[in-house]
């Protein structure tokens, strides 16, 4: 057995532990050591040297299992290509084999109580001070931030966005950790507060102006891709577990699966899993195929897919009634989950807009 399916047992047992308790700090050691992180970084940094398929493969297998696994596979591989892909060649040698072998945990604070999908009002100062810079400002819904040890942290500077990694071990550095959220419990959310905390020059990627269109736009389309992935693994795991519980639960003498509502019912969740699962792989290869329609193709995938995740995992916990709504219950869980993804890394109104503008660019004999 591989140390990626040893893992995905234990989540299977573990999961609903997790969701009550937070993830466990041990557990970002086993996603370490089962090649979770850096999947597609290169592999002179300790990375899998995977193409987008691969990526997706494996965000879809964890999100079948728990939300707060697949977060953390998320988010450590999208801080690591933001890295990757604007980070100095000195950047790239000190930070990426940190975050492929996961020495250090990583997170990304962009969300304000301001600034939510619109990052271009963020208002955390990143003000040049002597040789480096001072950062402050108060940073919200932080995935992993109650654990990280260095957080990928946009803000604003006079010269436009910057966009720095800051270690967290800093005095200056407050977390709140979050509990009790609608979704993700496991995931370690915090709010943090940064009070002028150093910033050397070093710690900065790419130049003021691009940190948050180009350094956080590549985290973020990291993390849409993944969360498609995983939102699709989702929706079929409620699929499979309303599918098993329909065919086995017997009310008086007639079983769930011989009743027309609830077949129609998986018929259009079978439906609607199939399509997510088709824009999920067109992303991935016109990712793969570095495809300029890469990027909205990519929202549109993590869009269908967190549409089917609700809908699908709403519908499952419908069908299995009372056990739907129990503790340890997994199609509650993901239809608590499923709501959430629907919000992060660009809310569901926002992509439609995003993807009605790529529709108007298009002449109709060029739809593909």
């Amino acid at each position: 057995m591989s140390d990626l399916d040893a893992l995905l047992r234990a989540a299977q047992t573990e999961a609903a532990e997790w969701d009550r308790l937070g993830l466990p700090r041990e557990v970002v050691a086993a996603a370490a050591a089962a090649g979770l992180f850096g999947v597609d970084r290169p592999e002179k940094f300790g990375g899998g040297g995977a193409d987008a398929h691969e990526v997706g493969r494996i965000a879809a297998q964890v999100g079948a299992v728990c939300t707060s696994l697949r977060s953390l596979y998320t988010v450590q591989g999208l801080v690591a290509a933001a890295v990757d892909r604007w980070g100095t060649a000195e950047q790239r040698e000190r930070w990426l084999p940190e975050f492929t072998s996961g020495a250090l945990v990583a997170g990304l604070a962009a969300t304000e109580a301001g600034a939510g999908s619109d990052l271009s009002a963020v208002s955390t100062s990143i003000i040049a001070d002597g040789a480096g810079y001072r950062l402050s400002g108060r940073k919200l819904w932080v995935s992993f931030g109650a654990l990280a040890d260095v957080l990928l942290v946009v803000g604003r500077a006079p010269a436009g966005m910057i966009a720095a990694l800051v270690p967290t071990a800093q005095p200056a550095i407050t977390v709140e950790p979050v509990t009790d959220q609608l979704g993700m419990r496991g995931a370690r959310l915090a709010h943090i507060t940064f009070d002028a905390v150093a910033v050397p020059t070093d710690d900065v990627l790419a130049r003021p102006g691009f940190g948050l269109s180009h350094v956080v736009g590549t985290a973020l389309d990291h993390g849409r891709f993944t969360i498609a992935w995983g939102s699709l693994g989702m929706a079929r795991a409620c699929l499979d577990d309303a599918g098993a519980h329909a065919r086995t639960r017997v009310q008086g003498d007639t079983r769930l699966a011989d009743h027309q509502m609830v077949r129609a019912s998986l018929g259009r969740s079978w439906v609607q899993v199939q399509g997510a699962q088709a824009l999920c792989a067109r992303a991935a290869e016109q990712r793969a195929d570095r495809d300029p329609d890469a990027l909205t193709v990519t929202i549109a995938a993590k869009y269908a897919a967190a549409e089917a995740a609700a809908t699908v995992s709403e519908r499952a916990v419908q069908i299995l009634g009372a056990a739907g709504c129990a503790p340890d219950s997994r199609v509650g869980r993901f239809f608590r989950d499923a709501k959430v993804m629907q919000i992060i890394e660009g809310a569901r109104e926002v992509a439609e807009q995003d993807i009605g503008e790529w529709v108007l660019r298009e002449r109709p004999e060029e739809s593909r």
